[in-house]
């Protein structure tokens, strides 16, 4: 099939600079005493209270998003067929979804998603289409006469990455929005030991604010001095020694400074294990060889041990590697989406028996989508793609934005398969602020670009995917 081809440099259109800046992954003791001595800025959001928790699932490496959600009618599937040529998954193979508005299109989902299907049949999970981080809206001749700003390094993991989670394509910066907005509501937390960012995956830019920076545990939980506290010998003469050096008052600025840092992270470490220690065993069966799904049950554990803990306000982070599939796409794809699929129905199910369903919005990231055509037997980088939404504020049993034409010569296609994004990510992220509890007049500090897609004083929300009261 002969590729279309436009007038545009690819490497001109990225640019010079595609290296991100780097991060240097800190140990959790080390980087705790700045949460712990945060002070939380005046809080201006509209907030009742009560508890809400935000999980973002980054499915790390680029998400082949358009085999994710696929149209399932002859004339639509057909285009998409003739596209994706030796990647198109079969059309009866597509499990059928019927979203509430419908626009006359018909769409289905992956063979390996049978519960996200009935996630979105029950209302309980929404798709957002074509999203991808932007910087004003763009079209393909605009891009092409480079009348409009593009995102630094467009098909870059870690500038893509850093995007996603910073909400600033213009810029390069290590302070993320969720960050950002736990500087806002961090005083509705009784508690100033443990940063309300709370991160499965090591220390991340998307959690770390100003004043907040996340506080990493592990599967089986917080992350402390290993065996202090223990029952055998020499854990106590290990426990014993420690104790002694902390209790010690040192001369020393640099030394007092450090040993306070350790003993600070090491009772928030005790203080966190004990709650989640406390929380007795889901009757939820967790699916087996599953890492997202161990991840999510410690993020229900810690959601289950909130009122210990002191949190009316919590934000997760959660990641999924191997989604770089520039070759057998076809299999690895279709085993990490089974993975996704398993995991999201258990911690659904984890959600619904802690009554805490309508309380918990989980969203899905990706770096970026993938090349509607071929190399061969994968997918190279992109742009626009689709995310997911679950939970029972999430207005579900649709798909929101405009999902475009896979047609490889369209408007919206450029390169060898590149779909230019027709929803920005700054509505998609500032949907989920909202309803977190940010107010309108606060998004454009954590969204810059925002007012370039949407007027903040109309209150009404972006995408309409959440249930925002």
């Amino acid at each position: 099939m002969t590729k279309h081809k436009d007038n545009i440099s690819r490497r001109k259109f990225i640019g010079q600079s595609c290296a991100a800046v780097g991060y240097t992954t800190l140990f959790s003791s080390l980087i705790n005493l700045k949460a712990i001595a945060a002070s939380a800025v005046d809080n201006s959001a509209n907030l009742n209270g009560d508890y809400k928790a935000l999980v973002y699932v980054m499915l790390h490496g680029g998400n082949d998003s358009y085999n994710m959600l696929i149209p399932q009618g002859n004339t639509e599937y057909n285009e998409y067929a003739a596209t994706r040529s030796n990647l198109a998954i079969p059309q009866n193979d597509l499990l059928q979804i019927n979203p509430i508005i419908s626009d006359g299109r018909s769409f289905g989902v992956h063979p390996s998603m049978a519960n996200m299907q009935q996630l979105f049949e029950n209302s309980n999970l929404a798709f957002v289409s074509n999203v991808g981080t932007l910087i004003e809206p763009s079209t393909k001749t605009e891009l092409q006469n480079e009348s409009v700003k593009s995102p630094l390094g467009l098909f870059s993991h870690s500038d893509q990455q850093q995007q996603w989670h910073t909400g600033r394509p213009h810029e390069r910066t290590n302070i993320g929005w969720g960050g950002r907005i736990a500087d806002l509501i961090q005083s509705m937390n009784s508690n100033t030991n443990i940063s309300m960012n709370i991160s499965l995956h090591g220390t991340n830019v998307f959690q770390r604010g100003n004043q907040i920076i996340p506080y990493s545990i592990k599967n089986s939980g917080g992350v402390g001095i290993s065996g202090y506290g223990g029952q055998n010998n020499f854990d106590q003469l290990k426990t014993q020694a420690l104790d002694a050096m902390m209790d010690k008052d040192y001369q020393d600025i640099y030394k007092n400074t450090y040993v306070n840092t350790i003993k600070s992270s090491n009772d928030s470490s005790l203080e966190f294990q004990a709650a989640v220690d406390e929380v007795s065993e889901f009757t939820t069966v967790k699916p087996q060889y599953n890492d997202l799904a161990n991840q999510l049950k410690m993020v229900a554990k810690t959601i289950a041990a909130r009122d210990t803990l002191g949190f009316s306000r919590q934000i997760f982070y959660v990641e999924v590697h191997g989604w770089d599939h520039h070759d057998e796409l076809i299999l690895n794809h279709a085993n990490k989406l089974a993975v996704v699929n398993d995991a999201l129905s258990y911690f659904n199910d984890l959600m619904t028996e802690l009554n805490t369903s309508d309380c918990v919005t989980t969203f899905s990231i990706s770096d970026f989508a993938r090349t509607l055509t071929s190399n061969g037997n994968g997918t190279d980088h992109a742009w626009g793609g689709n995310a997911f939404a679950m939970g029972g504020s999430v207005n579900g049993k649709n798909i929101y934005g405009n999902y475009p034409s896979l047609a490889l010569n369209s408007d919206l296609t450029f390169f060898d398969g590149v779909l230019i994004p027709t929803t920005a990510a700054d509505l998609y992220m500032a949907e989920l602020a909202i309803w977190f509890g940010v107010s309108y007049s606060d998004l454009n500090m954590i969204f810059p670009n925002l007012s370039n897609f949407y007027d903040t004083n109309t209150n009404i929300p972006p995408l309409g995917f959440m249930n925002i009261t």
